[in-house]
C-alpha cells in the first residue's frame, strides 16, 4: 500500500511536468465566448516552442497530444521498472491525465454535462493507446516512421515545417536517451526534466561536413564513424 501511495504522488509530479509543456489559456470575448477555429475547437493562447516555433494551435487537443508524447517517453522508461511494479506506475500516470483532462473540460471549456465529458475521456483513452502503438512502431522501424507518427498525432496530418518535424524527432530521441540513463530512483523521486526543444532545431539545421565532400569520400567517412 505504501508503494501505491508513493507511485501516485510521484506520477502526479511527473504528469505535471508533461502537462505544462504545451499549456494554454482560454481568453473569452465580452460575451464570454472563446474564439474557435474552422474545426469548431475553442482556441486559446499559448507560449513557447510548441506554439511559437512549431506553429501548433493552442487547443485542448494540441495540449492533449503534446502531453501524451511526454507521457509516452516516461512510459518507455517505466517499462524498465521491475515487472511487478511497472503497470501500477503506468496506470497512475494515465489516471492523472484523465483527472486533469476532465478538469480542463469543466474549467476552460465549460463542459458541464458529465455524460459528454465521459465520451470525450473514452475517446482520449483510445487515442492514448493508439499513440503508444504508433510511437512504439516508430522507435523500432526508424525515424521516418516515427516522424510520420508525430506528424499524424501532433500535427494532425496537416501542413508541416520539415525542419520542425525533424527537430521533434530528434527531441524525442534525445529525451528517451536521457531518461534511459537515469536510475529508477530518479524517476520514482520525480527528478526528471525534459531537454529544451529549441536546441534540436539548431542541430537539425546545421550542415554536415559530409555534405561538402565528394560522394565516395563521404561514404568512407560515414563507414569510419559507424
Amino acid at each position: 500500500m505504501t508503494e501505491t501511495y508513493a507511485a501516485y504522488g510521484a506520477t502526479e509530479q511527473l504528469f505535471k511536468l508533461c502537462a505544462k509543456q504545451a499549456d494554454y489559456e482560454i481568453v473569452k470575448d465580452e460575451r464570454g465566448d472563446p474564439p474557435k477555429n474552422e474545426k469548431g475547437e475553442e482556441v486559446g493562447v499559448g507560449k513557447g516552442w510548441w506554439y511559437n516555433e512549431l506553429g501548433l494551435t493552442p487547443t485542448f487537443n494540441t495540449w492533449a497530444q503534446v502531453t501524451f508524447l511526454h507521457m509516452y517517453m516516461l512510459t518507455v522508461r517505466m517499462r524498465l521498472f521491475p515487472a511487478a511494479h511497472a503497470p501500477a506506475w503506468h496506470q497512475h500516470l494515465t489516471d492523472h491525465f484523465s483527472y486533469e483532462a476532465e478538469n480542463r473540460m469543466v474549467v476552460h471549456h465549460n463542459m458541464a454535462a458529465r455524460g459528454i465529458r465521459n465520451r470525450y475521456l473514452k475517446d482520449l483513452f483510445i487515442q492514448w493507446r493508439g499513440v503508444m502503438t504508433a510511437y512504439d512502431e516508430g522507435l523500432v522501424k526508424g525515424d521516418a516512421v516515427l516522424a510520420t507518427a508525430l506528424w499524424r498525432n501532433i500535427y494532425k496530418g496537416e501542413t508541416v515545417d520539415g525542419v520542425g518535424l525533424a527537430g521533434l524527432v530528434a527531441y524525442v530521441r534525445r529525451n528517451l536517451s536521457r531518461l534511459e540513463k537515469l536510475d529508477d530512483g530518479n524517476i520514482t523521486a520525480g527528478e526528471v526534466e525534459f531537454s529544451l526543444p529549441e536546441v534540436e532545431r539548431v542541430l537539425v539545421q546545421m550542415e554536415s561536413p559530409s555534405m561538402k565532400m565528394p560522394f565516395t569520400e563521404a561514404q568512407e567517412t560515414s563507414k569510419k564513424v559507424q
